[in-house]
């Protein structure tokens, strides 16, 4: 019941689609400024969007599909590029998208019609690393990404091995969206990471998403202590937990 509810409040919700106006200002900025990596242009229907495909420094068929989170872009300084960068030394092709974006005065909330827009994009990026041979394919996404990406993975089809949530946002004020009420429905390995001095979104649901996870004998939280939703600083040790919980897969 939850499920359907959470389905129709985004159905209601007025129709918005992602300004590509300013996803190509973005990717106007970014493609030339990419050192690490090669720019990738996948489809999504009639839709070109930005990607960044990163080669792992050894042979490897395993990929992780990053997810970035309110507004930005693909390599992001935060959160983003050390992940899509630094998770090469560890055996892991990366694949970091461009997810559907807003203004920046957009709120959170405004973003739910672009939740439709998501898994177009993802199905992209999987069908794009299966043809270059990935067997393993994951998905490390922060903040808004990690509840797209979550709203994704409970209500598609997909070939997700792993999912790992980076301050990963809940219940906002308007409810109509509840990334725990997605949790529920998530069988898939997942490792919810957060800081201890993450935003209020993130800190006060951290015991439902655990609650929500409790049917999933895969699921599990880490809180990196001192860290905050952007992990400035803390960045050597968000890869290394990434990096060690991906291991034991």
């Amino acid at each position: 019941m939850k499920i359907i509810v959470l389905l129709c409040s985004l159905l209601l919700v007025t129709a918005q689609a992602s300004d590509l106006a300013k996803e190509k200002r973005w990717a106007d900025q970014t493609v030339d400024a990419i050192f690490d990596g090669e720019v990738v242009w996948l489809k999504a229907g009639n839709l070109k969007f930005l990607s960044i495909y990163t080669e792992a420094e050894n042979e490897s068929d395993k990929a992780i599909i990053v997810v970035h989170g309110t507004g930005i872009h693909p390599d992001w300084d935060q959160v983003v590029k050390p992940v899509r960068v630094r998770m090469t030394t560890h055996g892991w092709n990366t694949l970091s998208i461009q997810m559907p974006i807003l203004n920046n005065e957009a709120t959170y909330e405004d973003y739910l019609p672009l939740f439709s827009e998501v898994a177009p994009r993802i199905k992209a990026a999987e069908a794009y690393l299966k043809e270059k041979g990935m067997k393993t394919i994951v998905i490390v996404a922060h903040s808004q990404g990690a509840a797209m990406s979550s709203y994704y993975l409970s209500q598609n089809k997909h070939n997700i091995s792993a999912f790992v949530a980076i301050g990963m946002p809940s219940r906002q004020t308007n409810a109509s969206y509840d990334s725990t009420l997605a949790l529920q429905s998530i069988n898939i390995p997942v490792y919810d990471i957060y800081g201890s001095k993450d935003l209020p979104t993130v800190l006060n649901t951290t015991a439902e998403r655990k609650a929500a996870g409790k049917h999933n004998a895969r699921y599990s939280q880490k809180e990196i202590s001192g860290a905050e939703h952007f992990f400035d600083g803390k960045e050597d040790i968000l890869i290394e937990t990434i990096q060690q919980w991906l291991n034991q897969l």
